[in-house]
């Protein structure tokens, strides 16, 4: 169940990763065009200077589309080697979904992450709308703190200058 799981969620962020590629590509085209339009209709070297800024437009759409595309090749040689299965005993690693319970000013909060090499900070529905998972990379602040943790482990994590207890309620 829980590798099903993954491979939905894994899919749905492949398939956030590709709709980035064509946003991305549809606003760099659009910008290239504006740009060029600019330059058409320019009679002096003032009016042509006004073609920089789609210009800059689009060259930042197309390193915003290079990204995702590199995100998303990441992830589908990631996804590739299969999803591992981890247990209530196992280390957290790249793969892993945890269930955790965050101590927070209104009380107990939980909370599923996926721990992914990419989509850091992307919020995932469940199937049929059910739920919602949290990517987190391993570079982040709570990837590094939970990376070797197992179930029933405390973590002390820093994020946006709050100091907050993290407990791993389950590894799978």
């Amino acid at each position: 169940m829980a590798l099903d799981r993954k491979t939905f969620f894994i899919e749905e962020l492949k398939r956030h990763f590709q709709g980035d590629v064509a946003s991305a590509r549809a606003a760099e085209v659009d910008a290239a065009k504006a740009a060029d339009e600019v330059r058409k209709q320019a009679r002096n070297k003032d009016d042509a200077k006004a073609a920089v800024d789609p210009g800059r437009m689009a060259n930042g759409h197309r390193k915003r589309r290079q990204r995702a595309v590199r995100e998303l090749e990441t992830l589908v040689l990631f996804a590739s080697q299969g999803t591992k299965r981890f247990g209530p005993n196992s280390k957290i690693a790249l793969g892993a979904m945890i269930d955790v319970s965050i101590e927070g000013d209104e009380g107990q909060e939980e909370r599923t992450l996926f721990l992914l090499p990419v989509g850091a900070g992307t919020e995932l529905s469940g199937p049929g709308g059910d739920g919602f998972i949290s990517v987190i990379g391993p570079k982040s602040p709570v990837g590094i703190a939970l990376t070797g943790s197992v179930a029933g482990d405390e973590v002390e994590v820093v994020v946006g200058g709050h100091d907050r207890e993290w407990s791993v309620v389950d590894v799978y």
